[in-house]
């Protein structure tokens, strides 16, 4: 049980009807949750609006409601609070329910449209690697030091990370990495939270379902930056043109990397294979298993951090030599007849022609390469044919399938895709509904030496139709397609 009054510490509240001197139960926004002596914090979503269930919240035995109206009908002893917005509210009551937990660690978090897993990730490896407890939340898991969660949120609600934050702290975590999403950011789920530092990774097309513009998505991104204290760090990859825009109202040290401009910390690629590449970092080199411009890019990014929060640089690129790729992030498999199977997140037009950029740039040009990829439903269509577009251009065969088509037409979304196809590249290009079969076909065509990506769902084990969810691994289904090709 906690005083009411005291997780309201720093709430803006515009009007109070009953006593804030009560002790309260649990906090929530989801009324079906709530129980006897708990609060209920009418958070107005996507769907649906809080405010249409404060009366079952109050029937469920509620004693204090949190709003942005307040109900024409209030019931004796329960407690009203009036706020001007009920997301940044639930943000401080929620870290002040937990006792403030990202004060008793170094929380850095990583916004951007690709490298956030990678980043979070591989900074978590490295940082355990160094012998220190480490937490981490993200896409693809929450780790409290070494218990493991299941992620269903790029950036849970604010409740669920300050609950991970608290555990973190009973087990004495002393840094954490924490993806940061546009989303979490809108709906103020990273206020009330203490940074240490934030890094920038880059911005390109992405979530305009959601955000509409391009604009609106960077500048929600740079609210991350705007909110960080004097004593953090902000570091941004300054070769995207909106790194600097990141750090224009920041009142956080600014840092800045590049591969190609002039930046705090720099790298350069001197040699690229397909088991890794070297990279000379503060002129030393460095041999990394991660491939490709974009993960010099993170590597550097996780340097730069390393160096940041106090570990020896030596010692961080010995430590970054040995760390591995990301599951369904530039994930490999080579048949015994030597075909090339590569498994890859990349679901953004960017992401897709980065990754397709590496293979190209690897290979000695006898090879084909047979891209298969889709775009989910329910999200942003104006991807779809420049998704099309990157896979049917820079590849010699492509296959446009599902990938998570939700409540739209499968069919549908894979002809937006077509339409972003040249006339010279229509020859290329399959459409094949079921990616298990699309999949499947791709082994087919290949050749000794040929390379298959196979893009878009990476870690991801499942595939979402009509709100149902299918186990689906792609890894698995490409590994096994061509194990059943060479039998």
């Amino acid at each position: 049980m906690k005083l009411l009054k005291d997780i309201l510490y720093k709430v803006s509240l515009s009007a109070v009807s009953g006593d804030t001197n009560v002790m309260v139960n649990q906090v929530h926004f989801d009324s079906r949750k709530v129980e006897m002596d708990d609060v209920f914090v009418a958070v107005r979503g996507t769907v649906t609006d809080g405010h249409n269930f404060i009366q079952k919240a109050v029937d469920s035995g509620a004693r204090a409601i949190v709003c942005e109206e307040l109900p024409e009908l209030m019931v004796d002893g329960v407690t009203y609070l009036k706020v001007d917005d009920c997301n940044s509210a639930l943000a401080i009551i929620a870290s002040n329910y937990f006792d403030n937990p990202s004060r008793n660690l170094k929380l850095v978090g990583v916004t951007g449209t690709n490298g956030k897993t990678t980043v979070t990730t591989l900074l978590y490896n490295l940082f355990k690697k160094a012998g220190y407890k480490v937490g981490l939340i993200s896409t693809i898991k929450v780790l409290v030091d070494d218990k493991e969660y299941k992620s269903t949120h790029t950036t849970p609600d604010v409740l669920t990370i300050n609950n991970y934050l608290s555990e973190m702290n009973k087990v004495g975590v002393e840094f954490c990495f924490m993806e940061v999403s546009s989303h979490g950011i809108h709906q103020k789920r990273a206020e009330g939270l203490q940074f240490e530092g934030a890094i920038f990774t880059n911005l390109s097309h992405d979530h305009l379902d959601y955000h509409k513009t391009f604009a609106e998505y960077r500048d929600t991104k740079k609210k991350l930056f705007d909110g960080l204290p004097k004593t953090a760090f902000a570091l941004v990859n300054i070769d995207d043109k909106n790194g600097l825009v990141m750090l224009q109202n920041t009142k956080a040290k600014k840092y800045t990397y590049a591969l190609k401009s002039f930046a705090d910390y720099r790298a350069q690629i001197l040699e690229k294979q397909f088991n890794g590449q070297l990279l000379k970092v503060d002129e030393n080199e460095l041999w990394s298993k991660l491939i490709g411009d974009f993960n010099a890019y993170n590597l550097l990014a996780i340097y730069a951090t390393a160096n940041l929060l106090g570990l020896e640089k030596m010692e961080t690129l010995r430590l970054m030599s040995e760390l591995e790729n990301v599951d369904g992030r530039f994930q490999y498999y080579i048949s015994k007849d030597k075909i090339t199977a590569i498994v890859d997140y990349a679901h953004t037009p960017d992401a897709l022609k980065n990754v397709l950029v590496t293979i190209n740039a690897l290979r000695t040009g006898n090879e084909n390469v047979i891209t298969v990829v889709g775009c989910g439903g329910d999200r942003d269509k104006s991807k779809r044919p420049v998704m099309g577009h990157i896979a049917s251009e820079m590849s010699n065969h492509a296959i446009f399938t599902s990938d998570n088509p939700r409540s739209e037409s499968p069919a549908a979304i894979i002809e937006e895709m077509e339409a972003g196809v040249e006339p010279q590249n229509t020859r290329k290009v399959l459409s094949i509904e079921n990616r298990k079969q699309a999949i499947k076909t791709a082994c087919k065509l290949a050749l000794s030496n040929d390379i298959i990506l196979v893009a878009g769902k990476g870690h991801e084990t499942y595939q979402e139709t009509n709100g149902v969810r299918v186990e689906f691994d792609d890894f698995k289904e490409v590994k096994e397609a061509l194990d059943s090709l060479n039998k």
